[in-house]
């Protein structure tokens, strides 16, 4: 036999036993690098701090007592829908109460419709009845990002802020499953193309059991069977979390990445036609004066002045922006505060401030915010 071919072959055979041999240590290793990737006790550890902080900002829930407003009204020869009042819910029930608004634009007759409101609310419901053929124009007196719903948290909550529980109807109800269902399946949707929306867990961290969920309306009933769409809550041992607490939950929801989600929406209402104009509404007899004969009310809190309904209030929430960490893709819960993982940053929140039309920063509550979630994140084991 050549003495090169021989020496050739007998190396790869010496190369290919090692290659064997090292096998199950090489896979032994991967599995572990997998484990950990996967597993709720090596997450990566949050750096948090307030000279971490970028920006702080302050929103105004539309809370309306009554549940959100969805129905039409005669304004003189026009007809007026509307679509406001969601809460803390807006960013989750925006497809859906889009749809029922439109329902109500189709009795009208009109194939030309006016959009006010420039939110979540008015951007969904202008798709959606540019989905049913209708041309749109949104008049709207502010655009992203100095608009309310871009001071959202961006998370589905599709109860939260919602209703006074006594105020639930059979008429509500109906409406809140067909929106949720909706809402939830056009979400779903969204999944795939981006990072508009991601599916995240989120730790409950504290020293005291698990309290439930604050909710408008009785999950425990079976009639709201249908809002059980997220995995288990489930409660872990402590070997199972990096966390310095005697209790902790993990649970999975979805995360809105707000701002891009507020510019796909833009971009395909212009891409198709619409037509956006800067202008601002402060009464009935301003949305009067439009050449539309059928107008869809989106002005979350704006309603307030323009409507003079009584059952809407603010509730003020405060945020602070933290800088990004692309490796940080969980949620912290505890007392005092909570954090959401979006691309513009870790997004830091905690307050609630009913009745309240202060949009200024607060300097303490942002300092109790980061604090409260600086305790947790720097008692996690590494």
């Amino acid at each position: 036999m050549n003495r090169r071919l021989f020496l050739k072959n007998t190396g790869l055979a010496t190369l290919a036993a090692g290659a064997v041999a090292c096998a199950p240590s090489a896979m032994r290793i991967a599995e572990k690098q997998v484990n950990i990737l996967h597993s709720s006790r090596y997450l990566p550890k949050l750096r948090i701090s307030m000279d971490r902080v970028i920006k702080e900002t302050v929103g105004l829930r539309p809370y309306r007592t009554l549940g959100p407003r969805i129905e039409k009204e005669a304004l003189g020869s026009k007809t007026l829908v509307h679509n406001y009042g969601h809460g803390g819910s807006g960013w989750s029930l925006s497809w859906g109460s889009a749809d029922l608004a439109a329902e109500l634009v189709a009795s009208s007759g009109e194939k030309q419709v006016a959009v006010i409101g420039c939110g979540v609310i008015g951007l969904t419901t202008a798709r959606m009845l540019q989905f049913k053929g209708y041309d749109v124009t949104i008049y709207t007196k502010e655009m992203a990002p100095n608009i309310t719903s871009s001071k959202a948290t961006g998370t589905w909550s599709p109860a939260h802020r919602l209703i006074e529980r006594e105020n639930i109807t059979p008429e509500f109800y109906t409406k809140f499953k067909r929106a949720h269902e909706t809402s939830f399946r056009t979400y779903q949707n969204l999944l795939g193309l981006g990072d508009y929306v991601v599916w995240t867990d989120s730790y409950a961290v504290s020293n005291g059991p698990r309290m439930e969920r604050e909710h408008d309306m009785d999950e425990g009933d079976d009639k709201y069977a249908f809002m059980n769409v997220l995995p288990t809550t489930v409660a872990l041992k402590k070997k199972e979390h990096p966390f310095k607490a005697d209790y902790v939950y993990r649970s999975t929801s979805m995360v809105f990445n707000i701002p891009s989600l507020l510019k796909l929406y833009t971009d395909d209402f212009l891409r198709f036609g619409g037509k956006v104009k800067i202008q601002e509404f402060k009464s009935l007899e301003d949305i009067d004066a439009l050449a539309e004969k059928c107008v869809v009310n989106c002005t979350g809190i704006g309603a307030k002045q323009i409507t003079q309904d009584e059952c809407l209030k603010p509730i003020s929430g405060q945020l602070a922006f933290v800088i990004p960490q692309n490796y940080v893709d969980y949620r912290i819960n505890t007392q005092g505060g909570y954090t959401i993982n979006r691309k513009d940053g870790i997004v830091v929140g905690g307050t609630h401030k009913m009745d309240s039309w202060d949009t200024t920063p607060n300097k303490e509550d942002t300092e109790q915010m980061v604090m409260a979630i600086k305790k947790v994140a720097d008692e996690m084991y590494t």
